[in-house]
C-alpha cells in the first residue's frame, strides 16, 4: 500500500547557511570576471561569468531596484538570499540541483541586495526557443515538482520568504500602476499593460469580470486557497529556469519567488509560460503531476479538484494579459478554467 504523507511542518529543520559580508569575500580566488547576457532573463538583473580556482561560475546581482518582478511581488527581503540563508536549499530532494555555491548579502541601497554565486549550469539548461521539450524530460520535471511538494508538505512558510498572499500580486492593478508611475522602465510590464487592454476586449464576459475583479482585490482567491494544503514553492517553473544536469538530476535556478503556497500554483505557472514547449496536452500534464504526487505519497483525493480549479483561475489573474495577446483557443481554455474556479469563491 502507498504510504501517505501526513502534513508536519516541524519535520523540516533547515540549518542556516553562512552569508558572505562582501563581494570580495564571496569571490575570493577569482581570476576572471566578464559581463554576460542571459537570453531568457526578463527581470532586468545583471549577470557575470566568473572563474574561481579554474572553475567557471555565474554571478547574479540581485536588488529590488533593478528587478521589476521583485517589486511586483512586493518583496521586502532579498528572497534568493534568504532561501540560502535559512537553509531551505537543504530541504530540497537530492534529485534537484539548485546550483548555488555561495551568497553575499547586505549589498546595494539600504543593504537590500545580494550577489548569488552559482556553478555554471548553462550547458545543462533547456535550450531556448519554442520547440517542445522531450517527453521524458518534461515528465521528470513534473515528477520533481511533485517530489519537492511532498518533501515539504504542510510547510507554512518563513517570514523572510515570499508571503503566501503575495504570490498572485504580479500584473495586478497595483503592481502595474507602480511600474506605470516609474515610466515602464522594463519591457514586459509595458507589454502587459497593452495585454490587459486586449483581455478586457477579447475575454468572454464571465471569465473576464472575475479576473479583472481579482486583479483589484485578491482576498477572495487567497482565502479560498488557504483552505487547501501548502508546501515550499520554487515559484518560477518556466523552461528558462529548468534543465537536466550531467548527473541526471533536474536543474532548477532562480529562487526569487520562493515561499509557501499550493503546488497547483507551480502547475498553473508551468502550463501558462511553457505552453508552446509542452510535449503533451494540458490535461495530460495535469494528470501527470497528480499521479506523481500520489507516487510520492501525497493523498490528493481530499483537495485536488478544489486547489487545481482555484489555482488555474489564479494563473489567469496573473497572465490573462499574455493569453489575450495569443490565439483564441488558448484564451478560451484559460477563461473556461477561470469560470470553473470562480464557482468556488
Amino acid at each position: 500500500m502507498l504510504e501517505r504523507v501526513t502534513p508536519d511542518a516541524s519535520a523540516l529543520r533547515p540549518v542556516p547557511r553562512p552569508v558572505a559580508s562582501s563581494l570580495d569575500e564571496l569571490l575570493a580566488g577569482v581570476t576572471d570576471r566578464t559581463p554576460m547576457l542571459h537570453s531568457d532573463s526578463k527581470s532586468g538583473v545583471g549577470f557575470e561569468r566568473v572563474v574561481i580556482d579554474g572553475v567557471p561560475h555565474v554571478l547574479k546581482h540581485v536588488h529590488v531596484d533593478d528587478d521589476w518582478t521583485m517589486r511586483s511581488f512586493a518583496e521586502t527581503t532579498c528572497i534568493p538570499l534568504e532561501v540560502w540563508r535559512t537553509g531551505m536549499v537543504d530541504v530540497l530532494p537530492e534529485r534537484i540541483d539548485h546550483t548555488i555555491a555561495g551568497v553575499a548579502g547586505g549589498l546595494g541601497r539600504d543593504g537590500l541586495g545580494a550577489a548569488l554565486l552559482m556553478r555554471d549550469a548553462g550547458a545543462e539548461l533547456l535550450p531556448p526557443g519554442d520547440d517542445p521539450v522531450p517527453l521524458e524530460q518534461h515528465r521528470q520535471l513534473l515528477d520533481d515538482m511533485a517530489a519537492l511538494a511532498a518533501r515539504t508538505w504542510g510547510w507554512a512558510g518563513h517570514p523572510a520568504l515570499l508571503p503566501y498572499g503575495n504570490r498572485w500580486l504580479p500584473f495586478g492593478e497595483a503592481a502595474m500602476a507602480d511600474e506605470a508611475a516609474r515610466g515602464f522602465p522594463d519591457e514586459v510590464p509595458r507589454i502587459a499593460a497593452a495585454g490587459w487592454e486586449r483581455f478586457a476586449e477579447r475575454a468572454p464576459k464571465q471569465g473576464r469580470d472575475t479576473v479583472l475583479t481579482l486583479r483589484r482585490e485578491l482576498t477572495p482567491l487567497v482565502d479560498a486557497l488557504a483552505s487547501t494544503p501548502t508546501s515550499f514553492l520554487h515559484g518560477d517553473w518556466k523552461m528558462g529556469n529548468l534543465g537536466i544536469g550531467r548527473d541526471g538530476r533536474s536543474v532548477l535556478v532562480d529562487w526569487t519567488y520562493s515561499g509557501p503556497g499550493p503546488v497547483c500554483h507551480e502547475l498553473g505557472w508551468y502550463l501558462a509560460l511553457n505552453r508552446a514547449r509542452l510535449p503533451e496536452s494540458k490535461a495530460a500534464t495535469i494528470a501527470v503531476l497528480r499521479e506523481a504526487l500520489e507516487r510520492h505519497g501525497v493523498d490528493t483525493a481530499p483537495w485536488w479538484e478544489r486547489q487545481l480549479r482555484l489555482c488555474l483561475l489564479g494563473t489567469l489573474v496573473q497572465f490573462g494579459w499574455e493569453k489575450a495577446l495569443g490565439d483564441e483557443a488558448e484564451l478560451a481554455w484559460w477563461c473556461d478554467r477561470a469560470t470553473e474556479g470562480a464557482a468556488l469563491l
